[in-house]
């Protein structure tokens, strides 16, 4: 399986869609699409791969005043094979409250606790560019597992 064989599908929603670079000048192809839930996924397995994007000021209204509505987002990813929620922050910036928001840091940090232990992956990946290079990366990983999965089947 070649790189040039996987698309990455954009939500048509996304607001600022990530750069999906998987290396050092190596970029996904990628086509927008409309997706049951999530920002990113892959062509074919749309209803097996799911990566939610948020930036901290993002986060921070799914954690306060938009909880209901992203709680019903994360039931959604929870029943997807591979799923995260990538998050354009560091663990230190929301310790310290560096948001334009009322939710404390305890809060939002036991809000994050309570989506791990519900079985989503957290990734904080520090910023946008270093976000785009984490989707990239576990798009390209999920593809060249099925890949592998079905080539082992003996149907590809």
């Amino acid at each position: 399986m070649k790189i040039t064989d996987i698309t990455a599908i954009i939500d048509t929603r996304e607001q600022t869609p990530l750069t999906l670079e998987y290396k050092p000048g190596h970029i996904l192809s990628s086509e927008k699409g409309t997706l049951y839930t999530g920002d990113y996924s892959l062509s074919g397995l749309e209803e097996r791969v799911a990566i939610e994007r948020k930036s901290l000021d993002d986060l921070m209204g799914c954690i306060g005043q938009h909880r209901e509505r992203f709680e019903k987002e994360i039931i959604r990813l929870r029943g997807y094979e591979t799923k995260a929620i990538i998050i354009e922050s560091t663990w230190r910036k929301i310790e310290n409250g560096n948001y334009r928001s009322r939710v404390k840091p305890t809060a939002a940090i036991g809000t994050l606790m309570g989506w791990i232990a519900g079985g989503i992956p957290i990734v904080l990946a520090g910023d946008h560019a270093k976000a785009g290079v984490f989707v990239a990366r576990m798009l390209y990983i999920t593809a060249r597992r099925r890949y592998n999965e079905l080539k082992a089947l003996g149907q590809l």
